[in-house]
């Protein structure tokens, strides 16, 4: 039975981190897998202010950015092979950081250079796994139902509350996935003008109260009234969540708990009924897990800490197991496409 062992990098729209991990994947059809090792390391207030200007930088600074962030995901990876004592890897799969994405112009951009990760770790690199679908039409995006589909396919729906929150789940023996709503990124912005990089436990929400009149305005957002394929990123948050939050004359803490129910709301009458699996750092924010329960009749299961942080890094391993062996690892069906396809570039 042959076995891949695959390391895979997520650096997620939160700007928290990066997620790494390390996996062994059995392709006998049943595609039976194991985490072996994982780690989250944290960006540097620099890398993170570097990040959330990238997308107003010139041309050749953007290209520095990639080309330096290449470089640290490179180092980061080669120490954490150090750490585990990893013998054996057959690639890199690297999701990249995402700086547009823009499906509808025909483009989505995620920098990291996998040139940069392959020149420095001497692994076969597997990276820009969005584009060939947003070629064919689609949104580039969500990937990981693939994952959720084989992997963790003893669930009825699979949730992840990350910067973005999006859910998958079969319908008519077809997986269906989208991006519901802005999450993790909204609420760590609003932690951010306490000197807070996120909202530990969900305490300062919770010290809030809820506002209709900022929830009435974060509900009525175009992108909720638009049928799937459809996916967010960073573009909708500034153009619609921050100048919401920024005219508001409401504290902190009421924002945080309006948003907190906003989003509950928006993802708990989206879930279908049945078990739900539940990851991503918002798992944590127990405000908005009250919010979620209270907005849904679904069943919530929250998988052991291991599988709430390395999910969507493990499920970009499997992507590139899937590259690697030359099989389908992006699902029209959930981004739109004029069909199927096999994303991922390989460098090395």
């Amino acid at each position: 039975m042959q076995a891949y062992y695959i390391i895979g990098l997520m650096s997620g729209t939160s700007l928290d981190g990066i997620d790494l991990c390390y996996a062994q994947f059995y392709n006998n059809g049943t595609d039976r897998y194991e985490l072996l090792n994982g780690k989250t390391i944290k960006y540097t207030s620099e890398i993170q202010k570097l990040l959330l200007k990238a997308d107003q930088c010139t041309a050749i600074e953007l290209m520095q950015i990639d080309a330096d962030l290449g470089i640290y995901f490179g180092e980061q990876i080669k120490l954490f092979i150090q750490e585990n004592d990893i013998q054996q890897i057959d690639a890199i799969a690297s999701h990249g950081h995402t700086i547009f994405h823009n499906p509808k112009n025909h483009f989505s951009t995620q920098i990291g250079s996998p040139a940069q990760i392959h020149a420095i770790t001497d692994i076969k690199t597997i990276a820009d796994f969005r584009s060939v679908d947003v070629a064919l039409g689609g949104q580039g995006a969500p990937l990981v139902p693939i994952g959720d589909q084989f992997l963790f396919s003893n669930y009825s729906s699979c949730l992840n509350l990350g910067g973005i929150a999006n859910i998958s789940f079969d319908q008519q023996h077809k997986r269906i996935a989208y991006d519901i709503c802005i999450c993790n990124m909204a609420l760590n912005f609003l932690a951010l003008k306490l000197g807070h990089s996120y909202d530990k436990n969900g305490n300062i929400a919770s010290s809030g109260q809820i506002n209709l009149k900022l929830l009435n305005e974060l509900n009525q957002f175009h992108y909720f009234s638009s049928e799937p394929p459809k996916s967010l990123g960073r573009e909708q948050f500034d153009d619609w969540y921050i100048p919401l939050l920024e005219n508001s004359s409401i504290s902190v803490p009421d924002m945080m708990a309006t948003t907190a129910e906003h989003i509950g709301m928006q993802i708990g009458k989206l879930i279908p009924k049945g078990n739900c699996l539940l990851t991503g750092g918002g798992v944590f924010n127990t405000s908005l897990i009250n919010a979620l329960k209270k907005h849904t009749q679904s069943t919530l299961e929250i998988p052991n800490n291991n599988m709430v942080d390395y999910k969507e890094a493990l499920v970009f391993a499997y992507l590139g197991m899937l590259r690697l062996t030359n099989r389908i690892n992006t699902l029209s069906s959930v981004t739109g496409a004029n069909r199927d396809s096999i994303g991922g570039c390989i460098y090395g």
